[in-house]
């Protein structure tokens, strides 16, 4: 792998030694936002291939100094794609398959480059409630009702590599992005590195209170990133937030108010376990 920075460098962990790229070899860390540092890493470990050029990794490294029209060839690790986008993406692949098959190549050679998650997002009907059986024939009337789509995400997931399926009943989008597939450090190849994401969810930015950077965005991006595909985006501006005092012991952010307020009562959407989705 090419590394014009000598930036390459092994680190000793309890589950064995990885590799990582080291940004001290082409910028000072401590100028740079968490973000910039994210994105950077992803040009850094990429440079001198047919998307990065060494100049790339310049002018990020010199942020906020660098051009401020230059592009940055950013390439997530893992795709997240709920059902709406997720299953036409799967249509897309099989029809590619075809296709290299029909024209006399392997038609394993077509699989996404990176990891992908697609979540059964807000599917499941409530036939049945107010029952200790609910949720379990919920999920049989689901299956029973959309048996030809699950049967073609289960061939996806067993045909393409990297290629994981969330079933219905299990969580919705970016609860499960949050709490479980969020990882904060990966490790491909051998090489550690951070965790980034684009999803086709809208709350995908949620995960970014984790350390996780991630996009919202179409699925004709999701399904480009998913073949390799990097997302051109402009030199990032940040914006710095400096919050000064503290909250009172034993009071966390989302149950604090003004003494003598009461709580509003919350009104709108609420999910049940089985990730559907009913008024309140």
């Amino acid at each position: 792998m090419s590394d014009p920075f000598a930036a390459r460098a092994r680190l000793e962990t309890g589950d064995g030694p990885v590799e990582l790229y080291r940004l001290a070899a082409v910028a000072e860390l401590e100028r740079l936002p968490h973000t910039v540092k994210i994105l950077l890493e992803n040009l850094l470990r990429r440079a001198g291939t047919r998307d990065v050029s060494e100049d790339d990794v310049r002018a990020l490294a010199s942020w906020p100094q660098g051009s401020p029209t230059a592009d940055l060839a950013f390439m997530p690790s893992r795709v997240l794609m709920q059902d709406f986008t997720g299953v036409p993406a799967v249509v897309d692949l099989a029809a590619m398959r075809s296709a290299m098959a029909r024209a006399g190549g392997d038609p394993a050679r077509v699989s996404p480059l990176v990891d992908v998650d697609l979540i059964i997002d807000h599917s499941v009907q409530v036939d049945l409630f107010r029952s200790p059986t609910a949720y379990e024939a919920n999920i049989e009337w689901e299956y029973r009702r959309n048996g030809e789509r699950y049967a073609l995400l289960r061939w996806a997931q067993q045909a393409f590599d990297g290629v994981r399926v969330v079933p219905p009943g299990a969580g919705i989008c970016h609860q499960v992005n949050l709490e479980h597939l969020g990882k904060v450090v990966m490790v491909q190849d051998g090489v550690a590195l951070p965790d980034t994401l684009v999803g086709t969810d809208s709350h995908t930015t949620m995960v970014n209170g984790l350390g996780v950077l991630g996009w919202g965005v179409g699925g004709i991006e999701a399904e480009a990133a998913m073949l390799g595909q990097p997302m051109f985006l402009p030199t990032p501006l940040v914006v710095g937030v400096r919050v000064q005092g503290a909250l009172p012991p034993g009071n966390p952010a989302a149950t604090t108010r003004a003494p003598g307020r009461r709580p509003r009562k919350r009104r709108g959407c609420r999910h049940d376990a089985g990730g559907s989705r009913a008024g309140s």
